[in-house]
């Protein structure tokens, strides 16, 4: 058996080292801390159940290939997709279904939990992380506000910034709350299998923290607008910032200690009982009555081995770190003269270079005799691998400020340039007064793509089938100006992106 699990771990070892990699810096970040204490608990948990897995006959644990199968499928899913979530669901559910060939279905029914409770140490997508991560950090920012000026403090919102008079806060993404909110959640998800009562009690104490971790950040926001406004800049950073954010994450736990207390007064018989002891490892299923036909075999779990020994030199032929790069232009070369337009390139700040980690870029507002600007962006990215995602603007554009008042596809037909039929976002934003109209679409090899999730399965495809990951974001602005209405914004928006549309291919190409 040990030496059946050095081949195992060896195998896996060669399979996931990237993956593992990753995932072990990604703990070290403080939306995923949480992370390697769930390894342990689960182990722990399962050495809880050990005796019982210990007393059932193995019997129909073929089911663990197929699992195999599906899991080795995903790797090859998530390597050429360049989503490290997808890896890391295929390792689990490797390690799940080797453990049914070897335990059986009944021994996998007695640690179903603890199974199930490691995919929480598994980070979401780098794209949901910042969709979500923008959203919390506008709701962060209100209820920011909400609690200064419930207080009596003159605080205004502008986006993710709370302007205090003399002091601006900007509430960046490491404010947004995730570091509550994954954590909490995923203890939540413990305490909740632990809690002694009814399962409607249960997923409500779940649920229940996903508001709390939110409004917490929210106060804890307030909290540091208010000594900022007394103490000066320096109670927004350093250790008072960390102590604080510490404090919001206990007050959230007694929170739902206080919850569990309630719920447990609320229509049951556990009313009556001590709070310790609506605490603790449910009841283990019985042990499966021992039949004639039930059997141990290492004959499945042999065959599983044999599945993941087989994926170990297939691997490299199906996976490549990084595609050569095609031959293309650089963005830096694009022209600043289309048609009757001048264009002004400007550098970006290196705070959002590091960012959004891209390749190559273009940044430059074109002007018109009697036209106002349209300000062109394009990132391209060669491989959008370790992680990097391009960053859609309909997560960025609120951070800036700005309300999505509209977003909505809209074909190029009637656009000189652009072949028929071709689509992109329309998306009309304000800012107090101010109103913009903002083109956008990603190019996708020969395809272009207003979908950010197709994004991800394309990427996958052609990775697969032509041996290419590259692509680009292209966007548009222009503002709203003072008797002008957006049909005249449109058309000198849809002006440029038949210029700029045949020029492409030459910087991203096809």
């Amino acid at each position: 058996m040990w030496a059946f699990l050095a081949v195992v771990a060896t195998a896996l070892g060669y399979l996931y080292a990237d993956s593992l990699r990753f995932l072990g810096e990604a703990w070290l970040e403080d939306n995923n801390s949480h992370g390697p204490f769930i390894p342990l608990i689960s182990l722990y948990m399962i050495g809880m159940r050990w005796r019982q897995i210990q007393s059932i006959e193995r019997y129909g644990v073929w089911w663990g290939i197929p699992i195999v199968a599906v899991g080795l499928f995903l790797y090859a899913v998530g390597q050429f997709a360049a989503m490290h979530a997808v890896v890391h669901i295929s390792f689990w559910l490797v390690i799940v279904g080797m453990l049914t060939c070897a335990i059986g279905l009944s021994g996998i029914r007695q640690i179903a939990f603890p199974l199930f409770y490691l995919l929480a140490a598994i980070p979401p997508p780098t794209f949901l992380q910042y969709e979500l991560s923008s959203r919390l950090q506008l709701w962060s920012s209100a209820l920011g506000i909400g609690f200064l000026q419930s207080i009596g403090v003159m605080a205004f919102r502008d986006g993710n910034v709370i302007d205090l008079g003399r002091i601006q806060l900007q509430v960046v993404e490491a404010c947004s709350g995730l570091r509550y909110l994954f954590p909490l959640t995923t203890l939540t998800i413990l305490g909740a299998y632990l809690y002694r009562d009814s399962l409607w009690k249960r997923i409500l104490l779940v649920l229940s923290s996903i508001p709390i971790s939110i409004l917490l950040n929210g106060f804890r926001i307030g909290v540091i607008g208010v000594l900022v406004e007394y103490y000066g800049s320096g109670a927004a950073d350093g250790f008072t910032h960390f102590f604080e954010g510490w404090v919001i994450f206990v007050a959230s736990l007694g929170l739902l200690c206080v919850e569990i207390w309630i719920l447990a007064r609320v229509g049951s018989s556990a009313s009556s009982r001590p709070f310790v002891e609506l605490i603790g490892l449910p009841n283990a299923d019985p042990p499966a009555a021992r039949s004639n036909r039930s059997r141990r075999t290492l004959i499945p779990l042999s065959a599983s081995l044999a599945l993941l020994i087989l994926a170990v030199p297939v691997a490299p032929l199906l996976v490549q770190e990084e595609f050569p790069p095609p031959p293309r232009q650089s963005l830096t070369e694009f022209p600043l003269r289309l048609g009757a337009w001048q264009g002004v390139s400007s550098p970006m700040e290196r705070q959002y270079l590091d960012a959004l980690q891209l390749d190559d870029y273009i940044l430059a507002d074109y002007t018109a005799t009697d036209q106002p600007p349209v300000n062109v962006y394009m990132a391209y990215y060669l491989s959008p691998k370790k992680g990097r995602s391009s960053h859609s603007p309909r997560q960025c554009i609120p951070g800036g400020g700005w309300e999505i008042t509209s977003l909505e596809p809209v074909q190029m037909d009637r656009v000189p340039g652009v072949t028929p039929g071709q689509e992109i976002n329309r998306v009309v934003i304000q800012k107090g007064g101010q109103k913009q109209i903002v083109y956008y679409w990603f190019k996708q090899r020969d395809r272009w793509i207003t979908s950010e999730y197709l994004v991800k399965f394309f990427l996958f495809w052609d990775s697969l089938t032509r041996h290419r990951a590259d692509g680009a974001l292209v966007r548009l602005t222009s503002a709203v100006h003072a008797g002008e209405s957006e049909a005249v914004v449109d058309k000198r928006l849809q002006v440029l992106v038949g210029f700029v549309t045949p020029l492409l291919g030459q910087y991203v190409p096809d």
